[in-house]
């Protein structure tokens, strides 16, 4: 039988809903929480029915009134009612923001019990919600730093440290608010914030004042007044403009945070003194009254209906984290006690961090063509330069206004700044690009490429990409539900480009700027990923009219790889010249042909003699990652079951081949669980819809839309088991029923677990031997009082990090890793009776087979590598357990002598 959709019940409930008053209702508490959070009586009617449909399975432990509160936050969401702000929910429920999202996240524990639109919202409050949590943590230290308590003998409240700690704050709030359209743009918000530290500090008396800032402020020559001189003060627009131009305490703070200062500078001029000038505020003003400010901010806080960010300053309760929270994210071990201890990177340091990467790379770049690229487009056969500087010039005044409707018209200019860094990117790589080209072809002249507009367009959009996720906090968590606005796919809207021709440039523009980050590389990795899983199968992609193309001319678009190299990472000879200049070769029956000479010039063969080379690689790459996801479902689901994958595997990869129509406005993920349902029916598995998906979301990458928001027909959109019942078991019926039969059809080729080609590995590799130790690239890294860069120390007590240029401590350390080492490389025999010192054993060699010989003997022919290598294994250990027997043995009898 097919799966039962919750949504048929849900949609009777809400035919039920309309016709119930709010009188219908006589519970205390419900009513109680109505009348504080002004509850219309649709959404009444609306939350009630969501508490006794989820009163029977998720909240039959639940405290009532918290049950009851989030009910009708999820009501008011999704009636677009909201009269009550978040804040105002927590206080009337009595709990904590980070507890709220928990249960919330506990509570949508099948398809249908939350929509999209709530999931939507809960991402976005919980991204404001961390955000303002970093940037109020940073703050405080920051603050510290520039500020001391007051003289006792002071008793002027208003002068005081902690009155000019909360108007910081409060206009820091305020700022953001009128300035940002996104809550979560980490580094415009930071740096906004040193531009109100500015402001603040110019303003206060000295004697509040650390060094340097205390000197500095006092040998201004044009130092804005205190607040006991506001009154008396000339306020006029040249004099703030003159204010404006003395940057020596920006430059000072910028430096002290490792802040780039031009882009400080960039956001003071271009958005805060907007700011200052909306609220009323000039530069010849003191410090302004919190009382006013706070007012400002209540009007915003109370239209956004979010969180109210004051109550940092007040250590609220609803704002503290949780308990479990904070147990769930504190894993670091103890440390000893003698080990100089080195905290952990905050994410505003991590992120200044790789802009400060970013930064080195293009220091020696330029935003126009280089020397070199302008003889690579001398020798072109018809010069690209003047339509290249044009499309760049172009993109560059389309970008800027796309980026301030995004991120808030007051930051124009800095979204300009980031995408002249991204046109310096692109031209460095261009560069790398042709020259390896001309390295493989011995050619020079790329007029073909180089006037290729969606060549260009993508290099470029490829390179800004790199840009705006570097800045982004979201490239520093490896998590899918820090997606903001600006978040891939975001530049292929501004480009106007395809997510299939983007897909072109991104192996090439790795492979070409080896200084990427690993991030940065992983992040491009991901926008990969998503183009493969969704974004090349929507309606308008190209890649649909290719499928036709080549059905109509070869009768099927079969891109399986032969076994043996389905064992091997993805190899091949494309490039990004390749791709875009002839994404073809000759008929199956040959290899592929390389780009060659007179394809670079603009010669090549008909399109008619061709299949497609990007489509070849596409479907290659989008079934090495399909079965990846596969696989790890798999191993969640069906480990008792193992014989299962290949079969689910085949109708899985049938169905992307053959049935690709399925795959059109849809997602990869949603094929790949209704064939493993499929498949589990037709053998009679007991396993559920709900249980795929449980699964499914604990998957790295996921998104909770993917399976409630599919579509079904003509834009209506339902769960993923009205999908399978409507659509993917009407078309696919036989196929599946077919596996069920005593002659079930051949099974494809499984490909093993893919490896990424960019030489990033994704987890630490292991050092051979039986010792346990790993090698892993460095992931995290800021710096230390003597400025170099350096880990995280947050190992467990009984491994050993060891950091190239910072102490690691006693050498002692270093003699256990040396032994270490040299147990896992050379196993040692047993210790002779005198204590003389053991030889080690011959080292590995391999053979022109492969095979391994140890210790001087020879593998019996037929035995298998693997019972070899454990033979060798459990020897070894052997050896070793006997003389640490010994070794403990004979410093037994020393001792008792």
């Amino acid at each position: 039988m097919p799966p039962k959709s919750p949504r048929k019940a849900a949609g009777h409930a809400h035919e039920e809903l309309e016709s119930m008053g709010g009188n219908e209702f006589q519970d205390p508490e419900f009513a109680s929480l109505c009348g504080k959070l002004r509850i219309s009586d649709h959404v009444k009617g609306r939350a009630w029915k969501t508490y006794e449909q989820l009163e029977r399975s998720v909240l039959r432990d639940s405290n009532k009134t918290v049950s009851l509160g989030l009910c009708l936050f999820i009501a008011s969401v999704d009636c677009e009612e909201m009269a009550f702000t978040f804040t105002e929910l927590l206080k009337a429920i009595n709990m904590s923001v980070s507890r709220c999202f928990r249960i919330l996240k506990e509570m949508d524990i099948n398809v249908d019990n939350l929509s999209t639109k709530v999931d939507h919202a809960i991402s976005k409050l919980k991204t404001k919600y961390e955000t303002m949590c970093h940037l109020y943590q940073k703050f405080q230290r920051t603050f510290n730093v520039i500020f001391t308590e007051m003289a006792s003998n002071r008793t002027a409240n208003d002068s005081s440290t902690s009155s000019i700690l909360t108007e910081t704050w409060i206009m820091f709030i305020l700022a953001k608010g009128k300035v940002l359209q996104m809550d979560d743009d980490l580094v415009i918000s930071w740096q906004l914030l040193l531009c109100v530290l500015e402001y603040i500090l110019k303003r206060s008396p000295s004697e509040v004042l650390k060094e340097p800032y205390k000197s500095l402020v006092n040998s201004l020559s044009v130092n804005g007044p205190t607040r006991t001189s506001r009154r008396g003060q000339n306020r006029n627009r040249r004099a703030s403009q003159v204010a404006v131009t003395d940057m020596r305490v920006i430059e000072v703070l910028c430096k002290e945070n490792e802040c780039p200062v031009d882009e400080v500078k960039n956001v003071y001029t271009s958005s805060f003194v907007s700011f200052l000038d909306s609220v009323g505020i000039l530069m010849t003003d003191g410090i302004p009254k919190g009382e006013v400010m706070s007012k400002q901010y209540e009007e915003l806080y109370n239209k956004n209906k979010d969180i109210d960010a004051r109550l940092f300053l007040e250590n609220d309760e609803t704002l503290r984290a949780d308990v479990q929270d904070s147990l769930d994210h504190e894993r670091t071990p103890r440390k000893n006690l003698n080990e100089t201890l080195i905290p952990p990177q905050t994410p505003v340091r991590a992120v200044m961090n790789t802009i400060h990467q970013l930064a080195t790379v293009l220091n020696s770049a330029n935003d126009e063509p280089s020397d070199i690229l302008n003889t690579y487009f001398t020798k072109c056969t018809v010069n690209p330069k003047t339509n290249i500087v044009n499309k760049v010039e172009h993109l560059g005044h389309v970008f800027k206004e796309k980026f301030a409707s995004a991120v808030g018209q007051a930051c124009a200019e800095i979204g300009y700044q980031r995408y002249k860094l991204g046109v310096c990117l692109h031209y460095r790589v261009m560069e790398a690009i042709l020259k390896s080209e001309e390295e493989r072809l011995s050619v020079q002249n790329f007029s073909k490429l180089l006037n290729n507009e969606i060549f260009h367009t993508c290099l470029l959009a490829c390179a800004v990409e790199v840009v705006m996720a570097t800045y982004g906090r979201h490239i520093l968590q490896n998590q899918s539900n820090s997606i903001t606005d600006l978040s891939f796919p975001w530049i292929l809207d501004v480009f106007e480009l395809k997510a299939f021709d983007f897909l072109k440039v991104i192996e090439s523009f790795i492979k070409s700027e080896p200084s990427l980050s690993r991030d940065v590389i992983k992040h491009l990795e991901r926008c990969e990923h998503q183009i493969m899983e969704c974004l090349a199968w929507q309606s308008d992609s190209p890649l649909f009219d290719l499928i036709r193309q080549t059905k109509d001319r070869e009768g099927s678009i079969d891109h399986h790889e032969g076994t043996s190299n389905l064992q091997q990472p993805l190899q091949h000879n494309h490039t990004a010249a390749d791709l875009y200049l002839s994404p073809s070769r000759p008929n199956s029956h040959s290899s592929t042909a390389p780009t060659t000479p007179s394809n670079i010039n603009g010669l090549h063969a008909s399109p008619h003699q061709q299949k497609s080379k990007s489509l070849s690689l596409f479907y290659k790459k989008v079934y090495r990652l399909a079965y990846l996801r596969l696989k790890s479902l798999c191993s969640r689901l069906l480990s008792d079951h193992a014989d299962l994958e290949h079969i689910i595997w085949t109708l899985f990869q049938h169905t992307m081949q053959h049935e690709n129509e399925l795959m059109r406005d849809r997602h990869l993920d949603q094929i790949m669980m209704c064939s493993m349902y499929g498949i589990c029916k037709a053998k009679n598995i007991d396993l559920k819809f709900k249980t795929i998906v449980t699964a499914y979301r604990e998957l790295s990458n996921t998104n909770q839309e993917t399976f409630k928001h599919v579509l079904i027909r003509d834009n209506q959109h339902d769960s993923i088991i009205v999908f399978y019942n409507l659509v993917f078991m009407q078309r696919l019926k036989s196929n599946i029923l077919q596996y069920a039969s005593n002659r079930p059809p051949p099974l494809s080729p499984i490909p093993s677990i893919p490896q990424s080609p960019y030489r990033y590995a994704n987890s630490p590799l292991r050092v051979p031997g039986g010792n346990n130790i790993y090698v892993s690239p460095l992931k995290n890294v800021y710096k230390t009082s003597d400025g170099m860069l350096s880990p995280t120390k947050i190992t467990p007590r009984s491994r050993f990090l060891v950091s190239i240029g910072e102490s690691f401590g006693s050498p002692d350390k270093f003699q256990k890793i040396n032994q270490m080492v040299k147990s896992s490389e050379r196993p040692l025999k047993r210790s002779t009776g005198d204590g003389a010192v053991p030889k080690p054993l011959k080292k590995l060699r391999f053979d022109t087979d492969g095979q391994d010989e140890a210790d001087g003997s020879k593998h019996i022919p037929g035995e298998s590598k693997f019972h070899q290598k454990l033979a060798e294994m459990t020897s070894t250990r052997t050896r070793i357990q006997k003389q640490k027997l010994e070794e403990s043995t004979g410093i037994t009898k020393n001792e008792d002598k």
